[in-house]
């Protein structure tokens, strides 16, 4: 640890104020943003001294990586404090791991599916493209100086093959022309893939091939790189939906908001307890007509469905009948075919026996068999054919069973659709009766405010004229009391 320790001639602070220091101090231009729990805190550094605050007791049991974040924090200060560079990458470093936590923390309470317009994933991605940006090499093309981390995120497909999927979806994106915008696309679906850590500690690992596209001292490839992946694994918990098919992310500009993560005393406890039931209701509320619209969908696609399976079912039963008929014919047929083999059969016995020499005879004998090999082969045709109707008949029938019973089952289906359908609207009701009961209460307290407000200010009223009556009466006790003085000093 001593090798660490920079040299210099001036008297150095010990080791567990440096820790400490490093532990809770990020720069900022001329600002220095301490952490404090979950929030930050600005102060100029010309207002502070150079010996660090006492360290905040506090638990934080979130973060997996806190001893590692510390430790990198300590060592970039011991290798150059000066570093303009090593700043930045701590930085950027303690922003991901603050937009990360308010990220996961603000989902859980929240709990349900985030949206584009959900703020704290918003900052997420700002941050996370800050991070992406350090250190970027330029290169120079035909219509001038590029300078984007799609390039970098392009890897990933070559080093893990199922990412290939989400590359091919951003480049398929139509309303996407530039790099910078295809690389927010691919934030976003990795995020909702729930990959996005696997898919950031792939590349890091590679920074013979990141060599390509950043500097040597960029964040992604020092260990700072490394710790942000780590901190990546918690947010597989969250379930997002996002729609990037409207969301113009070519011309975005990205901008940290610190006012997300800085403390902010002037609201109450209170009222921050009845915005979040009011938030609360109104996002159940919106759930639930989501909800409703979606069971609404899918009745009307499945009595769509029940009604094509009706029409079907009753084309296959004209096909069933017209079979059925075709089968009667073959059969008919089949007894005619055999009537005439057995006939003929008789009559070229009947020539055998006469025992005649003629030609004609023997003539009128070869097309009696030649008639009976035709009516066998046209006999065994026909069986044939009917053995094909009789299969067809059994699978039509069959399938008539399979489609009564795929539809008595849609049918139960249905009716649990509706019944609810019906239990989310009368939930829905509730909410909205909640909502206008919650706004009815909050109208009744602000009256109650105002009117003890109005009563305070007409007793601090009667309170000063009690005063000034006091005042008088004391005045008049004086008075007469001088009086009195004044006639029995004239008695005596």
């Amino acid at each position: 640890m001593a090798d660490l320790m920079p040299q210099s001639d001036a008297p150095t602070p010990t080791t567990d104020k440096i820790t400490q220091a490093a532990r809770e101090t990020i720069y900022l231009c001329n600002f220095r943003v301490s952490v404090d729990g979950e929030w930050l805190c600005l102060r100029e550094l010309n207002d502070i001294s150079l010996t660090p605050d006492p360290e905040p007791a506090h638990e934080d049991s979130w973060e997996d990586f806190t001893d590692l974040v510390d430790h990198m924090q300590m060592l970039d200060e011991f290798k150059d404090p000066k570093d303009p560079i090593a700043i930045e990458r701590l930085n950027l470093m303690n922003m991901a791991k603050l937009s990360i936590k308010g990220l996961i923390e603000s989902a859980l309470n929240l709990g349900r599916t985030l949206d584009s317009d959900y703020a704290p994933l918003q900052q997420f991605f700002v941050v996370m493209e800050h991070c992406l940006k350090h250190g970027l090499k330029t290169k120079k093309t035909f219509l001038g100086q590029n300078k984007s981390f799609w390039g970098a995120l392009e890897l990933v497909e070559k080093l893990t093959p199922e990412a290939g999927e989400i590359t091919a979806s951003v480049k398929d994106l139509p309303g996407l022309k530039t790099p910078l915008g295809r690389g927010r696309a691919w934030l976003r679906l990795a995020l909702m893939q729930k990959k996005l850590s696997d898919y950031m500690k792939t590349i890091i690992n590679r920074k013979d091939l990141l060599s390509e596209f950043y500097e040597a001292n960029a964040l992604m490839m020092e260990e700072e790189g490394a710790v942000i992946a780590g901190l990546l694994v918690g947010l597989n918990v969250i379930d997002a939906n996002l729609c990037m098919k409207g969301e113009d992310l070519d011309s975005q500009v990205g901008v940290i908001d610190f006012s997300m993560y800085l403390k902010d005393g002037g609201h109450s406890t209170k009222t921050a307890e009845g915005d979040g039931q009011i938030t609360a209701i109104l996002d159940q509320k919106n759930y639930v007509e989501e909800l409703n619209r979606h069971l609404s969908a899918s009745v009307n696609n499945l009595q769509a469905k029940v009604d094509a399976m009706e029409k079907s079912n009753s084309k296959l039963t004209e096909e069933l009948a017209v079979a059925n008929n075709r089968i009667i014919t073959l059969q008919e047929d089949v007894e005619r075919v055999k009537e005439e083999s057995s006939y003929q059969l008789q009559s070229g016995r009947q020539v055998s026996r006469g025992g005649g020499d003629g030609s004609a005879d023997a003539l009128v004998l070869g097309e009696a068999r030649k008639q009976l090999k035709e009516e066998t082969q046209l006999r065994l045709d026909v069986e044939k054919e009917l053995e094909v109707q009789i299969g067809m008949k059994q699978e039509m029938e069959l399938s008539m069973k399979m489609m009564e019973k795929d539809m008595c089952e849609k049918q139960d289906a249905l009716v649990e659709l509706r019944q609810q359908l019906e239990d989310l609207r009368a939930l829905n009701q509730q909410l909205a009766h909640k909502s206008q009961s919650s706004e009815a209460d909050a109208k009744q307290k602000s009256e109650v405010i105002s009117r003890l407000e109005e009563k305070t200010n007409q007793m601090a009223g009667t309170i000063k004229l009690l005063e000034s009556s006091e005042k008088d009466c004391v005045k008049q006790a004086r008075s007469l009391s001088s009086n009195v003085e004044k006639l029995l000093q004239k008695q005596q």
